[in-house]
Order: structure tokens, then sequence, then C-alpha cells
């Protein structure tokens, strides 16, 4: 494994120490046996070194559920939720939700991080983290915040890509993770539910061919879908279907209609934003000419995916699961 536990250099760590001591002044619990150790956990592709953060800023539905999932709740200070995504209380730690603050409803930014005194960022490359708003881990590096990026997302993060299926991605989040909060022995187990699950539905995927799946997330001119390198592509292949894009090396991307025509996909995931509904792209794949004739369409064969469900989270299994149940009714009944 890549981790590592190490005293820590009084020279790299002062300004963390320093920031420690002035949370503690403003109520945050900080453990001193924590802070006496460091554990070198990889952020991406570079090797970094994390003292036990006690005020973690999370970035999303997806980096609050990987904390709480994790029993991690008394270390995060405040969750930032962005409209697109579901209202908290349908989460199944709508309780932990409840313990922590709702920073922002706006995209992170480093004003929001420093004034929230964080000492820890959780969010994807480019979801998050963004070289365009002057938030990235390198910036976070210089103000003595520690900072971690799904590795899902380090597919295209610059100086230090890392490559995972999207699912193993998930389960090196949770360990690593683990590793910096010493929690390694909780995140293990909690890996090894998630791959039991996983198990589960790719044992019960139909036989046959697979059923060919487009992911609708947004777009009119042209649509964008889920690629080879996110959530959606694991769900759609564990449970017996094939992406019409799966084969395209990216993570989100922008696809052409002529493409999807070309396809003919028999199934259609709508990605349902709190601030897009489902029903107004299936209203659209309906009553555009050069979707309506698509088989998913005139079949009515309509899988909503939740938003929290297709990002990198503790969530994508739940979306496994459901998918891979009305996968196979569509199967069995399709004769």
């Amino acid at each position: 494994m890549e981790f590592a536990v190490s005293r820590p250099r009084s020279a790299a760590f002062g300004a963390l120490a320093l920031c420690a001591g002035l949370l503690a002044g403003c109520g945050a619990e900080v453990d001193e046996s924590d802070e006496a150790q460091t554990t070198t956990v990889n952020r991406c592709g570079e090797a970094v070194e994390y003292t036990v953060p006690q005020r973690a800023v999370v970035y999303e539905g997806g980096s609050a559920d990987k904390m709480f999932a994790l029993g991690l709740v008394d270390h995060v200070h405040g969750y930032v939720l962005p409209p697109a995504n579901p209202p908290v209380s349908e989460s199944p730690w709508a309780a932990d939700y409840e313990q922590v603050e709702f920073l922002s409803d706006d995209l992170l930014n480093r004003e929001l991080v420093v004034d929230a005194n964080s000492d820890f960022v959780v969010a994807g490359w480019n979801s998050g983290f963004s070289d365009s708003r002057s938030i990235t881990p390198e910036i976070l590096d210089t103000l003595g915040i520690q900072s971690f990026m799904h590795a899902e997302s380090c597919f295209n993060y610059p100086g230090f890509p890392e490559q995972h299926t999207p699912f193993d991605g998930l389960y090196t989040d949770m360990e690593r993770l683990g590793a910096i909060f010493g929690v390694e022995d909780r995140a293990a187990d909690v890996v090894e539910q998630y791959k039991n699950r996983v198990s589960a539905v790719q044992e019960q995927a139909p036989d046959g061919p697979p059923v060919k799946v487009f992911l609708y997330d947004s777009g009119t001119d042209q649509p964008f879908t889920a690629a080879s390198q996110v959530p959606p592509n694991d769900i759609i292949r564990f449970s017996g279907g094939e992406n019409i894009f799966g084969d395209v090396e990216a993570r989100w991307t922008e696809a052409s209609w002529e493409a999807v025509v070309e396809a003919a996909p028999e199934v259609i995931i709508i990605l349902d934003y709190n601030d897009q509904p489902a029903q107004e792209k299936i209203d659209f794949l309906k009553s555009d000419p050069r979707t309506a004739a698509l088989p998913a369409v005139v079949n009515d064969q309509f899988f909503i995916l939740d938003y929290n469900e297709a990002i990198s989270s503790p969530r994508n299994v739940d979306g496994l699961e459901k998918f891979g149940a009305y996968l196979r009714d569509y199967v069995n009944n399709r004769g």
C-alpha cells in the first residue's frame, strides 16, 4: 500500500501546527496524539504527508458521504452543496449533515475555505478544485490547508495523473481517507461490504449480449454523457449493459446525436439534477426528431439515476443495485 507513518518535520508543518492551535481556540477538538504523527498517502499520483484533520470542508454530496460512511462526522466542519445536488434530507447520512455547517450553495472557492478556518478540503479535480477559480491543492498547500482529491478525478489531473476504474477509485478513496484519519480497519470493512454488494449484482447480470445503454446528462445541441472514467460506466457494465460511449477514454464528455442514433440504445439513463429535473430531459428526448425514434424512447425505457449515485460516492453502490434490478427486469420482460 502507499501509506506510511512518520514523525513530522517541524519546518514543513509549522504552519499547520500554528493553524491547529488557533482552531483549538475556536472550539475545534484537536487530539495532540494525532498532531504528533503524519501519514503519507497519495493525492492522485503524488505522495503527500497528512496530519489528522479536524475541520474538513467537503464539496458536494460524494465528498461528504465518504467522510460520513467512515464515521468521521466529528472531523467535518461544513459542506458546500451547489444546486445540482439533491437535498441532504434524502441522504442515508441525513443525520450527519445536520451536525455540520452548511457553508454555501456556490462553487468551491478559496475565500470560503479560509473563512471556515478549514484544515482539510475534499473535492474532485475540475469538480471542486479548479485552476480557473484559483483553488487547487498546490495553492492550498501554500496556505497550510491540506487537501484530498477523489481518485476517479485524477484521470486528467495535471502533473500527477492517476487512473482507476471508477469503482476502484471509490474503494481507493475510502482506504486513503481511512489511513489519513487512522480508521484503516473501519475503511477496510466498508470497502469489503461495497465489493460484496457489487459482486452480488454482477452475479445476477442477465445472460446474453449486453444491453446498449446511453446516459443522458444534459445538453440539447450536443448531448453531455458519461464516458469510461466515471461511475455510471461501471454501473452499466456491472449490471450487464454496454455504455454506448464506454470506449471513450474520458470522464464526462460531449458526444453527438448522430452517434447516439447510430448506436440505437435500448435503455437511456437520465441523470437527475436537483435543478434540471429528469422529466424535462425525457420530454426533450421524446419531442426532438433526432431522438424520438430511438428504441429506448419508443419503448419508454428510461432509468432515473440520482446525481449522487453518478458522481464518485458511496451511493454509487446504491445506484448499481437499482440499475441492476431494472436491467434484469427489462431483459426478462423483453422476451
